[in-house]
């Protein structure tokens, strides 16, 4: 995902819908400043009002999050992340935005209920809210191994676990994602369910070593995050970021494979399912 800087607790629009009510914001301004008629005026704010409501009403319809949950967003969101960068191999500036965040997180911690999984991997973890969301569905003999490059961001996280009583099953791997998932495969591990929220240009990568290494269980379920990018994939070619073409290919790869069904949500910046057959 494109990065800027931010300034503690200051999110920007970082999905479709966020950029679109923004714009949409700016398009009712320009139209009351130029006077135009009231009815386009009229039009105009009844579009930005629906595109505006949406968020604000899934939140209040949906499950409110844990004590724990809402603990670690307040403080990832306190944390001055631009002066935090990636210790890995690959460098990245961090923000508050690559949180998974509430509508999400209950998203996947249904899905960790409905497929009844146990043994769950995440690759790309960054301050953990996706993985304890998800170990709060999981049994008591469940557990995951959550994948993070960045040494800092896994102690942030794993303080934040050390207040659920859900966090002792989470255990995490600070390295690059590829290297951890090869080990895993080596020791032949295999998983029910995998989340994907890392490096956009290793998504192809991560997806082949799941399936062509049995990581993923037979009937296992991918679940993949930012699918659709700030609109970049479906965008015209020459507006879309690196991150942004690597996403199309992924997701035209995806596509293409016949040992997977999937589908493609618009829910906050896309989130794909992946069913291997």
């Amino acid at each position: 995902m494109t990065k800027t800087l931010t300034t503690p607790n200051t999110a920007r629009p970082v999905t479709p819908l966020g950029i679109l009510v923004e714009q949409l914001e700016q398009t009712v301004q320009m139209a009351k400043n130029q006077q135009v008629s009231p009815e386009l005026m009229a039009s105009l704010q009844q579009v930005f009002n629906l595109a505006a409501g949406i968020d604000p009403y899934l939140e209040e319809c949906t499950t409110t999050e844990s004590p724990a949950l809402a603990a670690l967003a307040q403080k990832t969101a306190a944390e001055d992340w631009s002066k935090r960068f990636s210790d890995g191999e690959t460098v990245r500036q961090l923000e508050q935005e690559m949180l998974s965040g509430h509508i999400e997180g209950q998203t996947l911690k249904l899905f960790v209920h409905m497929t009844g999984a146990k043994r769950i991997l995440e690759v790309g973890m960054f301050t953990g809210y996706s993985a304890l969301a998800m170990a709060e569905a999981l049994p008591d003999d469940g557990y995951m191994v959550a994948c993070e490059v960045d040494q800092y961001v896994a102690d942030f996280a794993r303080n934040c676990f050390d207040e659920s009583p859900h966090g002792n099953k989470i255990k995490i791997k600070v390295a690059p994602a590829l290297a951890t998932m090869q080990n895993l495969a080596d020791a032949q591990e295999s998983f029910d369910l995998v989340f994907i929220d890392a490096d956009k240009k290793e998504y192809v990568q991560y997806f082949r070593l799941l399936l062509d290494k049995d990581l993923l269980a037979p009937g296992g379920f991918i679940y993949v995050d930012n699918t659709l990018l700030q609109g970049q994939p479906y965008l015209p070619p020459e507006q879309r970021t690196a991150n942004g073409e690597a996403i199309a290919q992924f997701n035209r790869y995806v596509a293409e494979d016949p040992r997977v069904e999937q589908v493609l949500l618009p829910l906050r910046d896309g989130l794909t399912i992946i069913r291997r057959k």
